[in-house]
């Protein structure tokens, strides 16, 4: 469990200098919510937000270096902020549950003299105390520091050590995520865990094509990214549970227009295909020649109705192929799925104001350049009038579409 409360963005492509929600240097922010919805003109720095945590995940998996030419992004000096020669730095704000404190992740990658990124600095930080500075567990520096053992215990700024039992660390590869190192570490146990969280998050590029690729028998617990093992997933869920599988593909069904009835198919080979039952058709069609409209629906759907849900989702522009009065009921099951606890968190870029009628003020960003070229980044409730208006009546996207905000 746990959700991000707030994240600053420092010298990521126009990127310059965001900060979203509350984070350490920001105490006075409210925090984010468990949706976050991200809206702006083209241009203006959405798809690069999401990259800027697809980066962070592609760091835990592949390391910095390959991180950096992942996703034809063109290596550091393509990423970094131009004509910036600071490091890239991110800052993660985190916390567990509503009784546990928050911790603050900063990681920060720059490149050597020989022009290849590595990990300049990387601390995880929480406080000892309800009040008070929060104290390092992990900090290195250019692959060297210290970390602590155990649930408690830190080191101030000055590198004074308070409770806990703190361990000399240097790392063989300055270019590996040292939580990536230590996290696999059950002595240290707030690492361990914090990796934990970052790993589960979910980046969302779904393309209907690869949802309609057959895969081999392979259940698999989780959707990829581009839904390409829809089926798998559907496999899966049958085999672990198929009453509440059932359960799941019956509700879905109500809420996909046209369709009748879902039902898995399993075939001698242990493969699984779901057939699509719709109205004012005699026979059931199997998933790959169900419109892309449909798939994406259903792909959403099943995303949302994950038994172990992944902690952070990140979907971009859901609207893309979809009727745009099945938006606002998508951002409706949104909102019901993630619920008001830690478990799941959301966050959304997209251009429809129909999607973002479903929304209050609070769960709304606005990004924005300005005439350096750079992003900025402001919460929709923070525009005059605009949270009065929306407690009157006036649904937000409509707001937006009038140029009320934004």
């Amino acid at each position: 469990m746990g959700k991000i409360e707030g994240v600053r963005i420092q010298n990521f492509g126009p990127l310059r200098d965001i900060v979203m929600g509350k984070t350490l240097s920001n105490q006075k922010n409210a925090a984010l919510n468990n949706v976050t919805v991200i809206i702006g003109p083209s241009g203006n720095g959405k798809s690069t937000l999401a990259d800027a945590f697809g980066f962070l995940a592609d760091c835990l998996e592949l390391g910095v270096e390959a991180a950096c030419d992942a996703k034809n992004r063109g290596g550091l000096m393509q990423i970094r902020s131009q004509g910036i020669a600071e490091p890239v730095k991110f800052e993660l704000y985190y916390r567990e549950s509503s009784k546990t404190r928050p911790i603050t992740y900063e990681l920060e990658i720059d490149e050597d003299p020989m022009g290849r990124p590595y990990v300049k600095q990387e601390r995880l930080r929480q406080r000892v105390e309800k009040r008070g500075w929060p104290l390092s567990f992990l900090f290195l520096q250019n692959g060297k520091g210290y970390a602590y053992e155990g649930k408690e215990g830190g080191a101030d700024d000055s590198g004074r050590s308070v409770n806990g039992e703190k361990v000399e660390v240097e790392l063989t590869d300055i270019r590996k995520l040292g939580i990536v190192t230590l996290g696999a570490m059950k002595q240290y146990e707030r690492i361990e865990r914090f990796l934990n969280f970052l790993k589960s998050w979910y980046l969302c590029y779904f393309s209907p094509d690869a949802a309609r690729t057959l895969q081999t028998a392979a259940p698999q617990p989780y959707l990829n990214r581009t839904g390409s093992n829809i089926n798998n997933v559907a496999q899966y869920m049958y085999r672990e549970n198929k009453k509440e599988f059932m359960k799941v593909l019956k509700d879905i069904q109500t809420k996909l227009p046209g369709i009748e009835k879902i039902e898995p198919v399993k075939f001698e080979n242990g493969q699984m295909m779901l057939k699509f039952w719709e109205q004012g058709f005699q026979n059931a069609f199997y998933s790959p020649k169900m419109s892309d409209g449909t798939l994406k629906l259903f792909a959403y759907y099943l995303l949302l109705h994950e038994s172990n849900p992944r902690q952070l989702v990140f979907i971009e522009e859901p609207e893309n192929g979809l009727y745009h009065q099945y938006l606002k009921w998508l951002a409706d099951e949104m909102i019901k799925s993630v619920g008001t606890g830690f478990s799941k968190q959301l966050f959304v870029t997209t251009h429809s104001p129909f999607f973002v009628n479903a929304l209050s003020p609070e769960n709304v960003w606005v990004l924005t350049k300005g005439e350096d070229g750079f992003s900025t980044v402001r919460r929709a409730s923070e525009y005059e009038f605009v949270k009065e208006l929306s407690e009157e009546g006036v649904p937000l996207g409509d707001m937006w579409y009038s140029k009320y905000f934004g």
